[in-house]
């Protein structure tokens, strides 16, 4: 059984592994598709260029764009003071600035995390979760939030994004020009041996590449939930809190109707109560851990 700060370095190096594999499995993709179509550094930069600005668009502008998307209204210290003084003193323990706060007027709990840095934040609760979670419960919630912050999630996702990102376009654009070059080379009369294998594993890797990106951009999800779970125990020191509030939430069937496809991934709990896939195949397409397994590694900290 591992203590609170073990789980918490033994989820960061295993994020720190997960993008290590998968900055070498965006090296070899982008030489063997740039080797096989003839291009020199610029295919790649171009790629990198316009995805990095098309994510870094929705990066610099993501708190205002979800909030808004959400029909969040600012909170206030009056009118919702138990969410309100939570976020306040966690944020003193975490030692970050105090994020925005918002409330959405939905009856579903949930909530989520956003913003591109510490001092643009923002951390947003459904009036579900804070009408039927008590304060412990809330604290819980609050925790795992900052510590999605403090942690520069938003920051991480944003760069593996730009990666998965130029992985899809260097893949579109090789089965686009590829094939065009390829029937030309053919009535050339073909392709010299070792550029027939070059060409036919970069085919391999346009095909294959954009889901296997995309899977290990869930999988890095999926561990930083795992790590915003214990680093958050770290801060209340009450991993039942978190508990009871994960059970809560998950057991309470009613959808949250101001979630979308685009922010569904941003909630504590996946926000489409049945829509969670069974088995170890389905898990791989989710963004978040299966509630049971969050659950069995918190209460291991207790």
């Amino acid at each position: 059984m591992l203590n609170v700060y073990e789980q918490v370095d033994r989820n960061k190096t295993r994020s720190n592994v997960i993008v290590i594999l998968f900055a070498i499995f965006v090296a070899i993709v982008v030489y063997f598709l740039g080797r096989a179509l003839g291009y020199g550094p610029d295919f790649v930069g171009l790629a990198l260029i316009v995805s990095g600005v098309t994510s870094f668009l929705g990066y610099w502008y993501s708190d205002q764009i979800i909030l808004t998307v959400s029909g969040a209204r600012p909170a206030t210290r009056e009118e919702d003071f138990k969410f309100y003084t939570a976020v306040q003193n966690l944020s003193l323990a975490a030692g970050i600035p105090m994020p925005k706060l918002y409330v959405i007027e939905d009856s579903a709990p949930n909530a989520f995390a956003t913003g591109r840095d510490l001092n643009h934040a923002a951390i947003a609760a459904t009036t579900g979760l804070l009408d039927k979670l008590d304060r412990t419960e809330i604290e819980g919630v609050v925790a795992h939030e900052i510590s999605h912050i403090r942690n520069y999630d938003m920051r991480l996702m944003s760069v593996v994004a730009v990666l998965v990102g130029m992985i899809v376009l260097l893949s579109d654009w090789f089965v686009r020009s590829g094939m065009f070059r390829g029937r030309r080379k053919d009535g050339e009369g073909g392709q010299d041996g070792l550029g027939g294998i070059v060409f036919l594993v970069g085919l391999i890797l346009a095909i294959l590449s954009p889901l296997i990106s995309k899977l290990i951009e869930l999988a890095l999800s999926r561990r930083r939930e795992f790590l915003a779970d214990a680093s958050g125990v770290l801060l209340t020191r009450q991993p039942s809190g978190l508990i009871r509030a994960l059970k809560k939430i998950s057991a309470d069937r009613e959808p949250l109707e101001a979630a979308n496809r685009a922010t569904a991934p941003l909630y504590i709990v996946n926000p489409f109560k049945g829509e969670e896939g069974s088995g170890w195949f389905s898990n791989l397409f989710s963004t978040h851990p299966p509630i049971e397994l969050r659950i069995q590694a918190l209460e291991q900290m207790e």
